[in-house]
């Protein structure tokens, strides 16, 4: 455990001293909601709506961080370390490179946390956005939200062979997810066979799940929304296990 908590603090540092996913992770999500408060404020979020854009839009914002790292920030990691012969090296120490993607993982958890809180306290003194609904539900919805899409981007950081190829794989993923799982463009201004298509992605459940915890809606199809990020998260997470590339 004491080794596990150094390397934390080592990689954390790293991290934070690279400023990409201080900027991306924590600082976009926190520009991107004071941008939209200063344009929408208290306005509705559609005519005769009962709650207000701010708060129709809380939950995508939140996926933000959760899209910068997981499909980006961790995948790209994770190729680097085994491009640069590190994962190798850390075989012949007592720490295993297992511990180290552990240490990563928990490091793209912490800036997800770190962007959640600051997303809510900002809303909150700012804007006076508070939650409608359900505080557990909508934990539930984020956690298994984040929790499925680090899976995504650790099989893509485990089975690509070289940083630039990841690169390739996470920016496929990343940018379709980012503009059509309704993070950045509402899923109600999308024609009908676009929305179906886009059901696939974790994102996009865990979005309407947030949405709907948040506003205190009732859930339509929640039980599919939560099937589809576990299955997810069960499918990467198994094909990382299989077919991780330790150099």
């Amino acid at each position: 455990m004491r080794s596990f908590g150094i390397l934390l603090k080592n990689e954390w540092k790293l991290s934070v001293r690279n400023m990409n996913m201080v900027i991306f992770a924590v600082l976009l999500p926190l520009v991107v909601l004071i941008i939209l408060g200063m344009i929408y404020g208290a306005e509705p979020a559609f005519s005769g709506a009962a709650y207000m854009f701010m708060e129709q839009s809380f939950g995508a914002l939140c996926t933000i961080s959760i899209c910068a790292g997981g499909l980006m920030g961790l995948p790209l990691v994770v190729a680097e370390y085994r491009e640069q012969k590190i994962l190798k090296r850390f075989q012949a120490t007592p720490v295993s490179p297992a511990r180290l993607l552990a240490v990563e993982l928990a490091i793209y958890v912490i800036y997800c946390c770190v962007s959640l809180l600051t997303l809510i306290l900002a809303s909150w003194i700012f804007f006076k956005v508070s939650i409608r609904g359900s505080w557990p539900g909508f934990l539930g919805s984020w956690l298994l939200t984040m929790i499925s899409t680090l899976s995504i981007g650790m099989m893509v950081g485990g089975i690509a062979r070289n940083s630039k190829s990841a690169g390739v794989i996470a920016s496929l993923l990343y940018f379709p997810m980012l503009v059509f799982s309704g993070a950045t463009l509402p899923l109600e201004v999308m024609p009908e066979i676009m929305r179906k298509i886009v059901n696939v992605f974790p994102l996009t459940q865990g979005i309407q799940l947030m949405k709907a915890a948040f506003l205190g809606l009732p859930a339509e199809n929640a039980g599919w929304s939560a099937a589809v990020m576990v299955v997810v998260t069960i499918v990467c997470t198994g094909i990382s296990v299989r077919f991780f590339r330790w150099e």
